[in-house]
């Protein structure tokens, strides 16, 4: 789970955050204003600060948030002048928006406000739907508005040109004002609540965000996203009453709080409409005492009363925004919030700390219990270590143990380094046979009492309710008022006479309590410096105690908390704070309690010292060598003993049978497993079933399976096996098992046997070849030297698969051992060098380098209609029609009802809801028009278009270990590292990637240390991109969404991003979607399933100089360091049918014959993707002599024959 913030505020208006893997709250350094109220999401908070304005705060990222401003330049050809700006009174104007409506020349762009930044100056778009343009950018056509093309013709009477220039947000970690509009707001803001982002298939970065003013009138913000953090205007929204709070959460649920106490909720909220339609009322949980505050998440709503009571409230979803009923809950708070995951945090009443509401699940939403978060404020942690040396060294002097001088001054020196944000305690003590000297000046000076110092007040009633209520009962300052630091003084028996420790600080009981008592005082600081500044005194460390020189450290002038207090909290928000009830949380364990700090010292005063440690620890060790001596050396004339024995494993499971008709038989499922007499393992596979009341068996040698793989099935436990015919014939042995448990069982059990059986054990190598099910499963291979070789390599069906735990979408990988993937929601993960995880366990997977791993896919269904003269367009289709819900070939009905997730092991975390995002383009509602079933679907109605269809999408989440960490926060589609060769060092390797908004990053500092790397560059583009590879000598190449490709130029180690994109023309009439490029060699596929080699490749031109096909049904391509050739191909012959994802070895590839000769066919189908960029084992050298002599060969010995097929495409 990746990194996020809990954010607050505390009484004083500091901002701190929480972050989900720390253990202390972290101050907001440049905040230079107090803040009343924050509102977090994932990627930004926003704050109402003391002076009425409402500031932004936007974290950090590697990619910079950039926006592209666009003009046209439109011009007309007369036979005067040829094309010029002389345009008719009719047309567009001169320089306009696409459309031609708006007026948009150059000089009239501005910045939106002083944190963005220009890039550049306007540059000419000289790229047009993939294709390089002619003539400096221009595009002709016939007339305003019309079809435009890149090529002049004899009718293009009007021309135009695209000019671009890109703004960049610079206003990154920092409390960035909100800038005003033309027209000022009637009142200052009160409250501010964001969410939203999780409305019906809104574009990521889209926000809504509410505030609240001092006349109790409700504003939205317009236009907040992801290019634009700040929004563009405040609009008024038409309320049923004064609102005093009002909450958003991160879907379509908006709730405020009336002034009379009741609750009103907002309908209507949704993809089009995200400030909604109407208000609806909702009593309060208590008819007597109103409501005074409200918190809403995705399913979820929460409430406070007058009195402190928590409300829940029942039946909140999006169909039902309103509930259905109030259920009070154990607590008092005056605030509370709900973030994501729908996880709750509070502030109590009592004490004023944040609580975390633990047990919230999505089946018990109300969770279980509060439990406070109890972390110290950054500089809190060194008061708390000097507070414990401090009390260590009471403790030794006590106990009578004396401390060297030496000693003394070292802690005190490192005391005084410490930080001073935290509260900070000053104790002496005298004992009997020493005495300290105080200056003679002191007793000159006169006793004055000390001004309580009371800390500043942020102007807002809320925060000054707080500080104004604070018990003297309930902290740690009794009697005193609230000042910047704590002077304590104890009293020794036998003391005759204690001085003040440092000049100018007066020192006045502030309570009597015994002679022996801690006497507590205020202390003026201001006053305290000046009169030191004044005499110049400076108490002399080397003439005290050990005790007293330990426990001076610095005073904190700006914390008004002492030591062993904690903060008081005045709002929380957690609306960018990832967390749910299986997340391991560090914010509960730390205490600042001073008794625990005392019983931690008494026991370490009367631990040993270093000399008999070290003494007991040689001693140990020579008594265990003794032992081991004495144990093994005096029976090493025996003999070895090997165990020898069969063990067998025994079940009832289901068999997909051989023969037809197919179906499910119920058979004995058995696994024999023997030792040799060298130690060596091996086993037999049975399979006992009956045929006409005939008992028969299928067996498989364990040696002889090359792969074990889970089959995606929407009811059953399936799982299917291979050896090397079985893959040749497409067809597996298919296994069903009654449970998910049982199947891991066998899973793992065969797997690690299987394994055993070839002598695998351990992590992947760095040269293993990695490839992805559909499924997600993650399987590698550990290729043979011979897997290359010519003329006769090892066959790809002999490859042995071993399953890694994890699941992705797409996985990259080096020879240096650096392997990344990218999952369904486009997650970024690093392999962390482990293996097992998932089904493994025990001594099936390492121990550490095992991570939680959650991926999340969308399942998609459509509606089809079809439009008749009488009711338009219906779910009542012609019997030939394809069913009126079903799957995107229409050949399968799926409904709303009836579908499922893909397999058990996922489950369902969202509604239905229509999908806007689908290629072509939809209208308001999402539908795209066409002729017929099927056809080409676009995004408007046309009078040809009879029948039309809509996709409805459902997420769903899957949750797994394996050897994987997330890479946050930037999701990505592609991901591509370079490909070392076996003899190459390389200290810092090149790692690209595409974002999921088609944006290029360069990943720094990637090592084989470090795999994860430690920050992104990003490398500016013109169009979004889909696909990247970067080969040998850093040639990187890389896919545009039009399908062009392009090639970057002068990347190297000491540019990493390179200066510039060189476009490559693409195949004729073709789309290209992938690229892979080797040591010399570039391959490509293209959205048609062809395979392109790009020929004429040289280092003087390494854009190469044309494009030539090689195959066809080809899905993915992957280029080695050793310019090898690996797709996944569609279309494979086998024994009962055509197999589609079929792992494929392109033979024959050589230096003089880089596009090879034939396909060798290995696993599948059901493959998805397939990497071998980190082979870079050069295959043995064979002399051709020896092949061709056949007195070379053995009698009787055959030549090596192997069955390819040699024609040009996969198939």
């Amino acid at each position: 789970m990746p990194v996020s913030l809990l954010w607050a505020v505390d009484v004083y208006g500091r901002v701190y955050s929480l972050s989900t893997a720390g253990q202390q709250w972290e101050q907001c350094r440049d905040a230079q204003m107090e803040v009343k109220r924050v509102t977090a999401a994932q990627q930004c908070c926003w704050g109402i600060a003391c002076d009425n304005n409402i500031y932004l705060n936007v974290h950090a990222s590697d990619l910079s948030i950039r926006y592209q401003e666009e003009t046209y330049e439109n011009q007309r050809w007369n036979p005067v002048d040829g094309f010029s700006e002389r345009l008719l009174p009719s047309d567009r104007w001169q320089w306009s928006d696409v459309t031609g409506l708006k007026h948009q020349p150059l000089d009239d762009f501005r910045l939106p406000s002083s944190s963005w930044e220009w890039e550049g100056d306007w540059c000419v778009d000289e790229n047009f739907e993939g294709e390089p343009t002619e003539k400096a950018g221009w595009t002709y056509s016939i007339d305003f508005p019309a079809a435009y093309t890149k090529d002049k013709k004899w009718n293009s009477c009007v021309r135009r040109k695209r000019w671009l220039r890109y703004r960049r947000y610079n206003a990154m970690d920092t409390w960035a004002k909100i800038p005003s509009q033309q027209t000022t707001l009637p009142d200052p803001f009160s409250d501010i609540s964001c969410g939203g982002w999780e409305i019906t298939e809104e574009p990521r970065g889209r926000l809504s965000l509410w505030a609240v003013s001092l006349q109790g009138k409700v504003w939205f913000r317009e236009g907040i996203c992801h290019h634009n953090p700040e929004g563009s205007l405040w609009d008024e929204v038409a309320l049923p009453g004064e609102v005093v709070q009002i909450s958003c959460g991160p879907g379509d649920l908006v709730w405020a709080v009336l002034w009379e106490g009741q609750l009103i909720v907002r309908e209507g909220i949704g993809r089009d409409c995200p400030k909604g339609t109407s208000w609806v009322l909702v009593d309060s949980p208590s008819p007597d005492v109103g409501a005074t505050h409200v918190a809403v998440g995705t399913n979820v709503v929460w409430a406070l009363t007058k009195d402190y009571k928590v409300w829940f409230r029942r039946g909140v979803n999006s169909h039902n925004p309103c509930g259905s009923g109030w259920i009070s809950m154990v607590g008092e708070m005056i605030m509370i919030n709900v973030g994501l995951n729908d996880q709750v945090f509070a502030i109590s009443c009592e004490d004023r700390a944040v609580y975390y509401r633990q047990g919230v699940t999505s089946s018990e939403l109300s969770g279980k219990t509060w439990k406070a978060i109890s972390v110290p404020r950054d500089g809190e942690r060194s008061h708390s270590s000097a507070s414990a040396n401090s009390l260590q060294s009471a403790g030794r002097f006590f106990s009578g143990e004396e401390c060297a001088q030496s000693a003394a001054s070292d802690v005190e020196s490192d005391t005084e380094k410490g930080s001073t944000d935290g509260a900070s305690c000053l104790v002496t003590s005298t004992p009997p046979s020493s005495h300290v000297e105080a200056p003679t000046d002191l007793s000159d000076q006169p006793m004055e009492t000390p001004k309580p110092r009371i800390p500043k007040v942020t102007s807002d009633s809320f925060i000054s309710e707080l500080v104004s209520d604070r018990e003297p009962a309930k902290t740690l300052r009794e009697g005193r008022a609230v000042g910047p630091a704590v002077l304590e003084e104890e009293t020794i028996p036998g003391e005759e006479q204690v001085k003040a420790p440092c000049d100018g600080v007066a020192l006045s009981p502030s309570r009597s309590a015994g002679p022996f008592d801690p006497q507590w005082s205020n202390v003026d600081l201001e006053e305290a410096q000046s009169q030191q500044a004044q005499t110049g005194a400076v108490l002399d460390t080397a003439d005290t105690c050990s005790l007293s020189s330990v426990a001076t450290y610095t005073l904190a002038m700006e914390d008004p908390y002492g030591a062993d207090e904690h903060p008081l909290w005045a709002w929380v928000s957690g609306g960018g704070c990832s967390v749910d009830s299986h997340s391991q949380l560090n914010w509960f364990n730390f205490s600042m309690n001073t008794s625990s700090l005392v019983q931690s010292v008494q026991s370490m005063s009367l631990s040993v010292t270093p000399a008999q440690t070290a003494a007991w620890r040689k001693q140990i060790f020579e008594q265990l060598s003794e032992r081991t001596k004495r144990e093994l050396d005096n029976f090493r004339h025996y003999e070895q003993a090997i165990e020898q024995s069969v063990w067998v494993k025994k079940g009832t499971m289901q068999w997909w049978r051989d023969w037809k008709p197919h179906k499910w038989m119920d058979v004995h499922f058995a696994l024999e497993q023997f030792s040799g007499a060298e130690g060596n393992k091996d086993g037999i596979l049975f399979i006992y079933y009956n045929f006409y009341e005939e008992k028969k068996y299928l067996h498989a040698i364990i040696n002889e399976v090359t792969i074990l793989v889970p089959v995606l099935n929407d009811s059953k436990h399936t799982f299917a096996i291979y050896t090397p015919e079985r893959t040749k014939q497409r067809w597996p042995i298919r296994i069903a098992a009654a449970t998910e448990l049982e199947m891991n069982d066998w899973l793992a059990l065969l797997s690690v046997t299987c394994s055993e059986s070839r002598g695998i054990r351990g992590p992947p190598s760095k040269q293993a070849i990695w490839s992805i099910t559909c499924k997600g499963d993650i399987f590698v291979s550990e290729p043979s030297p011979a897997l290359e070789a010519m003329p006769y390599p090892t066959p790809c069906d002999q490859m042995f698969w071993r399953q890694v735990g994890g699941h992705l979408r797409v996985v990259e990988c080096n020879s240096e051992g650096i392997v990344w993937g990218i999952g369904y929601d486009h997650t970024a993960w690093v392999y962390t060098g482990g293996y097992g995880g998932g089904i493994f366990q025990g001594l099936a997977s390492s121990t550490d380098n095992i991570y939680t791993q959650v991926d999340v896919k969308s399942v998609y269904i459509y509606e089809n209609q079809r439009w008749n003269p009488v009711t338009g367009y219906t779910n009542r289709g012609l019997p030939t029609d394809r069913y009126m819900w079903s799957d995107a070939s229409g050949l399968h009905e799926c409904t709303k009802t009836n579908m499922k997730p893909p397999s058990p092991h996922w489950t369902w975390v969202s509604e239905w809801a229509t999908d806007y995002s689908v290629s072509a383009g939809t209208d308001r509602e999402g539908w795209q028009y066409a002729a017929d079933f099927p056809a080409s679907y676009h995004g408007y109605k046309t009078m040809k278009d009879f029948v039309r269809r809509r996709r409805w999408a459902r997420k769903c989440k899957l949750t797994t270990t394996g050897p994987w960490q997330e890479v946050p926060p930037i999701t990505l589609s592609d991901v591509t590292i370079l490909p070392c060769a076996a003899q190459s060092q390389v200290d810092v390797v090149p790692l690209w990637a595409i974002s999921n908004k088609g944006e290029v990053l360069c990943r720094l500092g990637v090592t084989a240390l470090t795999p994860a790397g430690s920050s992104w560059l990003h490398v500016g583009t013109d169009q979004p991109f889909k696909s990247i590879s970067i080969g040998a000598a850093s040639q990187v190449w890389a896919i545009a969404k039009d399908g062009s490709a392009f090639y970057r130029g002068s990347v190297s180690q000491q540019s990493p991003a390179g200066d510039s994109w060189y476009h490559i023309p693409s195949p004729s009439k073709q789309k290209l979607k992938q690229v892979s490029v080797g040591r010399t060699s570039v391959c490509a596929v293209d959205e048609n399933g062809n395979l392109w080699y790009r020929q004429g490749l040289t280092p003087s031109y390494p854009q190469g100089s044309s494009w030539e096909h090689i195959s066809t049904n080809v899905r993915k391509v992957s280029v080695g360091p050793l310019d090898q050739v690996w797709i996944i191909a569609d279309k494979v012959q086998g024994s009962h049918s055509l197999s589609c994802g079929t792992v494929c070895h392109r033979l024959g590839v050589q230096p003089l014959e880089p596009k090879g000769q034939s396909w060798d066919y290995g696993i599948g189908g059901g493959w998805d993707h397939v990497t071998v960029r980190g082979n870079s084992m050069e295959p043995p050298r064979i002399s051709l002599r020896s092949l061709t002599d056949r007195s070379a060969l053995a009698p009787g010995s055959p030549l090596p024959v192997r069955n390819t097929e040699v024609n040009s495409n996969a198939v």
